[in-house]
């Protein structure tokens, strides 16, 4: 696209491989469109105001109304594409930032996630959901010399 000096840098499309980058070009090609659309908008008032203020002569009302809107209509369709050209602007740069900044990104973080590096072993595996938590080992028993039998008089009541 090529532009004079008073609308900026002349685009090409690897420049909008930055978000930012993406906004200027969005911000700067709506405002070119609108400017466009207030263009043709002063010519169809211009239009319609010389169309009132000298109507042909020989022409009925109908006659002077059916071309008038046949000259004037054109006008009018034309300022509205230009409008909705301008308003597609907004969805241009939220999917080209989607597309191209917010999606790759979080891709590239999820993989980043599954590439971490594993937990060595015998650290905490209990932190992680979804694994089992390794057993404890019981207690020692309170005197090593204390036998068999010793524990169970111990525990039978008399």
């Amino acid at each position: 696209m090529s532009t004079n000096a008073s609308s900026g840098p002349e685009w090409s499309g690897d420049m909008l491989d930055r978000p930012e980058m993406v906004e200027a070009f969005a911000t700067q090609l709506r405002r070119l469109l609108s400017e466009q659309a207030e263009y043709v908008a002063r010519i169809r008032r211009d239009a319609e105001a010389m169309w009132r203020a000298n109507p042909p002569e020989g022409y009925g009302s109908f006659e002077a109304w059916w071309a008038h809107r046949r000259v004037a209509s054109p006008f009018a369709e034309i300022q509205q594409h230009i409008e909705k050209a301008a308003r597609l602007t907004f969805a241009l740069e939220a999917r080209y930032r989607r597309r191209r900044h917010e999606i790759p990104a979080a891709r590239q973080a999820a993989a980043q996630a599954r590439q971490a590096p594993a937990l060595p072993r015998g650290q905490a595996a209990a932190g992680r959901p979804g694994q089992p938590r390794p057993r404890r080992s019981r207690p020692a028993p309170a005197a090593a010399e204390d036998g068999f039998m010793d524990m169970i008089r111990r525990d039978r009541p008399a």
